[in-house]
């Protein structure tokens, strides 16, 4: 209640219908104290007197005007006419044309990122900004959106119940907004390479546990955004033509491997296990001992041991250490029955 108040008395957000207001108060004040004071009339008569006047309805006068009335009231036409049509059209549009709708609509997705945590930033929603959110959907992760041109947040709003914020992703007070101190990921893919890197500076000094993924577009911008601090530099178009040369050399291992990685289909699915996660019991444990497959039926397929190192097909004696982690392949089917186990034991990394 107390944030819907703040929100009302808000300028930004009524600013026509508070102008509007504002403008209409102030003629029907200057026309009433000016039939009081210049004709006498009593309060309802000058209140009178002035809406008829300003709406130009030609209502009978309460009494013969003065002279002096008769100028008064000239000159309250003249100035108040366009004012009152420009006070009353306002208002109508904001009601006709659905801006009240469009400002409650941001309100309540500006409530809910106020509560949101754990969740990732993603920067710009262009063509890898908007896939990334869909695959960040398709799997059920909470995400924001920060997004500056007006087209897209149009259809952000329209189309789409995608949390976002509308404003510049360089500057600290969108990515605050955003949540970025309680955020897990940071994904950045706007335009320009110098904006990427600017985004990913501000972003490791205001949460220096976050894991930062850019977009580049130059070879040589893929160091100095690493330097800045991201985790991941990608860059699509280069992935991209790799990607069809790959499906001419090996089109069938690529297929598979796409397969694999749900694009396009969503009847496989990969998760990962880090050490972090595992219950005390189930820590420096060996792979046969967490029981996966006999659970699931899922199958661990990688290994990245602490230095960094992945290995495929692990042996089940290969014992879960700090920092490493286990990558985990199945169907739908065996991920749910590995998610509910996992749920279980508390070891589903989220």
């Amino acid at each position: 209640m107390g944030y819907l108040k703040y929100t009302l008395l808000n300028f930004k957000y009524f600013k026509k219908v508070y102008i509007a207001l504002l403008l209409l108060i102030t003629i029907l004040f200057v026309g009433i104290t000016g039939f009081i004071i210049i004709e006498g009339y009593t309060l309802g008569e000058a209140f009178y007197m002035t809406v008829i006047t300003i709406s130009t309805v030609g209502f009978n006068e309460v009494r013969p005007l003065s002279d002096f009335g008769r100028i008064f009231t000239a000159f309250l036409i003249i100035f108040s006419f366009s004012t009152f049509v420009f006070a009353v059209t306002s208002i109508s549009n904001y009601i006709l044309n659905g801006e009240y709708k469009v400002y409650f609509r941001d309100l309540r997705i500006n409530k809910k990122m106020s509560k949101v945590s754990g969740h990732t930033i993603i920067c710009g929603y262009g063509r890898n900004g908007s896939q990334a959110a869909s695959e960040l959907k398709s799997h059920r992760r909470k995400y924001v959106v920060i997004e500056q041109n007006k087209e897209l947040t149009d259809e952000l709003r329209e189309e789409h119940d995608i949390p976002f914020i509308e404003g510049d992703a360089t500057l600290d007070k969108y990515l605050e907004k955003a949540g970025i101190a309680t955020a897990t990921s940071l994904i950045t893919t706007l335009p320009k390479d110098a904006d990427n890197l600017f985004v990913v500076l501000t972003a490791r000094e205001m949460n220096p546990n976050l894991l930062i993924i850019s977009r580049a577009s130059k070879d040589n911008t893929d160091k100095k955004l690493r330097r800045a601090g991201a985790n991941n530099v990608i860059m699509p178009d280069k992935i991209g033509g790799a990607h069809m040369a790959s499906l001419v050399i090996k089109p069938d291992v690529v297929e598979f491997m796409d397969y694999v990685m749900g694009q396009g289909t969503s009847s496989v699915n990969l998760e990962e296990i880090t050490f972090e996660n595992l219950p005390e019991d189930l820590k420096n444990k060996s792979i046969k001992e967490l029981g996966i497959r006999d659970k699931s039926g899922a199958n661990i397929v990688g290994f990245r041991t602490p230095q960094g190192e992945y290995i495929i097909n692990p042996s089940p004696d290969t014992v879960i250490t700090p920092q490493a982690k286990i990558f985990v392949l199945g169907t739908l089917e065996q991920i749910d029955a590995f998610r509910e186990f996992a749920t279980q034991q508390n070891i589903l990394n989220k």
